[in-house]
This record gives C-alpha cells, sequence and structure tokens, in this order.
C-alpha cells in the first residue's frame, strides 16, 4: 500500500484555535456504541469486512518463529474454509489486513507468509515502542532495520512527553523524520491517546501527525492502561475529516487496545461510516489493531452458519 499523505507545512495557527466540547464527544460517542445491532446475513457480511481490515498482531516477550508462522498462516485463513462456502465467499481471498509483530519477528513473518504464498503485508511497530522514550536515532534505526528486514508497514509511537508539553514542533520534526527513514513504507503514528491527557491534546497530535505525512493515525499501543475509546477515536476521526477537507488527503484510521468482540468490531465499522463515509471502509483506510478479537468473530460466523456456538477446541486460534 503506498503512501498517500505528503504533509503539510506545520500549522501552529490551526493547533492555537482548537477546542473540544467534551460533553458532546461523550454524547455522540454513546450514540454510536448503541446503534440496533444487525441480524442475520447483515451482521456476517459486516463482521467479514472487519476481518479483512484486521492487524492480526502478536507483541509478547515470548513470541517465537513457530508461534509468528502460526498467525501466518491464521491472517491467510481467517475463518474456517466450511464456513465461509456456506456463506459463498469461500473464492472471495478473504484475508486480515496484515500481520503486525516486533521488528525482531519482522524476518520471521515475511518467510512465514511466502512459505503459504500470502502476499499480506507485514507491518512492525517501531521506534521505541510502547513508551517512546528512547533516543530519536536508536527509533529511526529500528525502522529502517524492520524495512530491510521486509516489513511494508511501519507503526510509530511518537514520544508522549513532547505532546504534554505542547512542543509541536519538535514532534512535528520527530515524525518527519521517521516519515523520511520510512521512505515509501506505509506509516501509522501512534499517539498513545490514554496518557495524552486531554481530548484537545488527542486532536492536536492527530493534525501534528497528519501535517508531517502520517498515512493512519492509531490510538494506542495496547499497553497503556486506557486504550482504544470511543469518545478519543471520535476527536480523532473528526481531525482527519478535518485534514481531508483542507488538504485533499485521505488518511487512514487503526483503533487498538481492549477490542475483543464482533459486537466492538461492529461499532467500530459503525463509527466510520457515519463519521467518515463508506470509502473509508477498506483496508487501505481502516485498520483493527488485535489480537484475540478474530476468534469471536469467526465464532459468531460459526453460530451464524450452524446456529450453535463452537467449543472452543473447533476454531484454533494462531
Amino acid at each position: 500500500m503506498a503512501a498517500n499523505n505528503s504533509g503539510i507545512p506545520l500549522d501552529l495557527g490551526w493547533l492555537s484555535n482548537v477546542h473540544v466540547n467534551h460533553p458532546a464527544v461523550l454524547r455522540r460517542a454513546e450514540q454510536i456504541q448503541t446503534r440496533r445491532n444487525l441480524s442475520k446475513e447483515w451482521q456476517a457480511a459486516w463482521l467479514l469486512k472487519a476481518v479483512t481490515c484486521i492487524d492480526l498482531t502478536t507483541l509478547s516477550g515470548d513470541d517465537t518463529p513457530s508461534n509468528v508462522h502460526r498467525l501466518c498462516y491464521k491472517a491467510k485463513h481467517p475463518i474456517r474454509e466450511d464456513l465461509l462456502k456456506s456463506l459463498n465467499m469461500h473464492d472471495k481471498g478473504i484475508t486480515t489486513g496484515a500481520v503486525c509483530v516486533y521488528p525482531s519477528r519482522v524476518a520471521d513473518a515475511v518467510q512465514g507468509l511466502k512459505t503459504i504464498q500470502c502476499n499480506i503485508p507485514v507491518a512492525s511497530v517501531a521506534t521505541g515502542f510502547p513508551a517512546g522514550q528512547t533516543p530519536l536515532t536508536v527509533r529511526l534505526q529500528e525502522i529502517t532495520m524492520a524495512i530491510e528486514d521486509g516489513a511494508r508497514e511501519i507503526d510509530i509511537v511518537i514520544n508522549r512527553t513532547l505532546a504534554l508539553e505542547g512542543k509541536w514542533e519538535e514532534l512535528y520534526k520527530e515524525i518527519q523524520q521517521c516519515r523520511k527513514a520510512c521512505e515509501n513504507v506505509h506509516m501509522k503514528t501512534i499517539l498513545g491517546t490514554g496518557e495524552l491527557g486531554s481530548l484537545a491534546n488527542v486532536y492536536k497530535a492527530s493534525l501534528v501527525a497528519m501535517m508531517a505525512g502520517s498515512d493512519f493515525i492509531k490510538t494506542s499501543t495496547g499497553k497503556e492502561g486506557v486504550n482504544a475509546t470511543f469518545p478519543v477515536a471520535l476527536v480523532m476521526v473528526r481531525a482527519i475529516r478535518d485534514y481531508h477537507t483542507k488538504t485533499g488527503y485521505k488518511v487512514g484510521f487503526k483503533p487498538a487496545g481492549g477490542i475483543r468482540t464482533a459486537k466492538d468490531a461492529l461499532s467500530w465499522l459503525t463509527l466510520m461510516k457515519e463519521e467518515l463515509g463508506d470509502s473509508w471502509l477498506t483496508p487501505q483506510l481502516f485498520r483493527l489493531g488485535a489480537s484475540t478479537l478474530l476468534t469471536d468473530i469467526e465464532r459468531q460466523i460459526y453460530h451464524h452458519v450452524t446456529g450453535r456456538y463452537a467449543a472452543a477446541h473447533e476454531l484454533p486460534m494462531a
């Protein structure tokens, strides 16, 4: 997926005029989460759409080549073949959006996907994930190493200290340097919203990341105390919408952390459809960062097809 946001010069005037109506954000976020549930074929179709937008992730200290290879196989075959045949979707090439791993496991993921002849991208977290507190030179080297090993997407993490101290110019320059290190590789910028202190900071950090050339903005590392929430997401997608209105560039959105159920996935898809429109409901502009979400989606698909819920051994997860 080629980069599609060239960035713009830092506009501090735009940042200085930011005001977030907190009660209104909370009301709208609650509204989206309480939408009437989809049912039957409509729900199954939306869940399959969600599958194609998942960055299937393993970011554990005990990751090994073998469990990364299993993850790659699951990414190519996210839903059991017999279930897809029952839905007449077995020949549609349904895979997850990407496989996401640590830089040290990128080569394993690339090899695993090559072995099973799957061309989905490998995404690597980088730049001192999850804290973003290592020296900038080290963070940039991490990007370069991941790309050399075959990563086609890089999920960078910002230094939250700069955002908390209002050092927007420094943050802009750091993200620009990351953009340069990424070259033509797709760059997603993780804001770590649970550690930004306010919704106004979330909006400002979103703008700065996009101005500096981010192709996606992402809520969280999944390692913070508070990860993807709908109020934060609403502020971020409104920033995306405003940036698109002003520049013409479409920037993607990726919530991550704590997204575990099929119902969660449907709510996130609803948010994108209602706030940004159908054109954002593609893997090119929307991803769900998750490690366990796929299991529940497959379980719901199984129930739709058979009328009962599967036992754990019937839906093996990588």
